[in-house]
């Protein structure tokens, strides 16, 4: 490594650290901000994004990555090379784009909570056009300078080495294997019977921060907090996870933190030797989302582990017996249901959602669909993917913040992160032949062990097919999420 490649590292690091402050930033915002906080926070965000952007486009940086030998270390290699991709991408964009990007995502974040909260798209519509014609600008520097479409170039943004080219026929697949899929689970599910509350949020909090344990979530690192939408954020060493409580149901608590909780245990795990450095980072959210999705839907929902659950939420819980049976379990967290709300959409139609919302966006950013016609179009869209029309924005395009915080590529991230998710746990049933005996006995050990390995500890060392690849034999294979959804609702194999 040569003199110019050691000051890249620590230009990195430095950009990192300005990063993790803005993640702490936007915790704070949906965690514990008082509403009135909003525009000063909004300031603070676009100075550090301006901040971060100022360094990877320094004259300097450019002339350290000219300069730039990491020797023969592969973990150099892949740093220089995501060190490069990484200021391609900033220098292709203007610093005060960046920074109106940053205050209009944040102003519009704060009134889409207001318009989600009256239902009233209109509400929201100014600032949103606006975000969405600064997304837009964004889209088309990256994707000139990048030799892309300007929706590749955002979606490569959140899950390197992925474009729409990719995606677009995998959901088509799935949305034809869904029209048939649907009805024929729905006809065979048997109606299960729901634990009887309440549930109080003091006992539900004790159960969720015992089953982050049990996972392997180290609270001297993790703190567990409340907010309207969970997630997880922060950084290896202070990982921030918020859920919701409803006491009527303690299964949206508990299974949203072993969902965060897969996040969180993929951020502790990354490699530390190679900590606030680009190979040293998750690679990419697709990936991150397989690693929430193995433990909440793969292990969680496991036939294995629901026998081991019963009895703990019997004793946490009291009623009898045979509601935490672990056919109930099975057919009370395993439901299929045709809904509106993407986050309690059940496994099989999830990605129904998702495959609208990446239709939905992929037109925003091309232009094909004016802001304004975006609740008609997303009316239409769940009409002709799962039979419903929302009764309200709130139903629909209003649910989720992506779009209003200025997010738009994401989504694609959570259905290849369900495949991928389907994939590895393939693979790891291969691998550890002991593995769903542990998750019977309630231990995540051999399973976090082998994803430690496999995932957690190659950081981004390498793209996202080929971390599958080494992990699995195999680039993505969505054959095996569609087996896997097969075995569980529709009783084949």
């Amino acid at each position: 490594m040569n003199e110019a490649h050691g000051r890249l590292r620590a230009r990195f690091a430095r950009i990192a650290t300005i990063e993790e402050a803005q993640a702490m930033l936007g915790w704070d915002a949906a965690a514990m901000m008082p509403p009135g906080g909003g525009a000063a926070r909004g300031e603070q965000l676009a100075v550090l994004a301006g901040l971060a952007h100022d360094l990877l486009v320094a004259g300097e940086t450019a002339d350290w990555l000219a300069a730039a030998d990491p020797g023969d270390d592969p973990w150099e290699i892949a740093n220089l090379a995501l060190m490069r991709d990484r200021q391609r991408r900033a220098a292709a964009l203007p610093g005060d784009l960046v920074e109106a990007q940053a205050r209009a995502n944040s102003a519009c974040e704060k009134i889409w909570r207001e318009a989600r909260a009256a239902a009233d798209f209109g509400r929201v519509l100014p600032a949103f056009a606006q975000v969405v014609r600064l997304a837009r600008e964004a889209a088309v520097a990256l994707g000139e300078a990048l030799g892309v479409d300007p929706y590749d170039a955002l979606m490569e943004g959140f899950q390197p080495g992925v474009r729409a080219a990719d995606v677009a026929p995998i959901f088509a697949a799935y949305e034809g294997f869904l029209a048939d899929a649907l009805p024929a689970a729905e006809a065979r599910q048997i109606a299960p019977r729901k634990p009887e509350g309440p549930f109080s949020e003091a006992a539900q909090e004790a159960l969720c921060r015992r089953m982050a344990t049990r996972a392997g979530l180290d609270f001297a690192h993790a703190r567990l907090d409340r907010s309207s939408h969970p997630f997880c954020g922060g950084t290896p060493s202070d990982i921030r996870i918020t859920t919701r409580y409803d006491e009527a149901d303690f299964a949206q608590s508990l299974m949203g933190v072993m969902h965060e909780t897969g996040h969180a245990l993929y951020e502790a795990g990354l490699p530390s030797a190679h900590a606030r450095q680009p190979v040293g980072q998750a690679a990419g959210m697709a990936v991150h989302e397989s690693q929430s999705l193995i433990i909440e839907m793969q292990a969680c929902r496991s036939d294995p582990f629901l026998a081991w659950l019963g009895p703990v939420l019997r004793e946490n819980f009291g009623g009898e017996a045979a509601v935490y049976a672990p056919e109930n379990l099975a057919r009370l967290w395993r439901r299929v249901a045709r809904g509106h709300i993407r986050v309690d959409a059940d496994e099989l139609t999830y990605p129904a959602h998702v495959s609208l919302r990446f239709r939905l966006e992929r037109a925003l950013i091309a232009g094909d669909l004016a802001p304004a016609d975006l609740p008609a179009a997303w009316r239409e869209g769940m009409a002709a993917r799962l039979g419903i029309t929302p009764a309200n924005d709130a139903e629909g395009c209003l649910q989720d913040i992506h779009w209003y915080d200025g997010a738009f590529g994401y989504f694609p991230s959570y259905t290849l992160g369900a495949m991928a998710a389907a994939q590895l746990m393939a693979a790891a049933r291969a691998a550890v032949p002991g593995l769903d005996a542990a998750l019977a006995a309630g231990d995540f050990t051999p399973l976090r062990a082998w994803l430690g390995a496999a995932i957690h500890a190659r950081g981004s060392l390498l793209g996202f097919n080929d971390l599958l690849r080494a992990a699995t034999g195999k680039p993505l294979d969505p054959a095996d999420f569609l087996a896997h959804l097969r075995r569980r609702y529709l009783g084949a194999g």
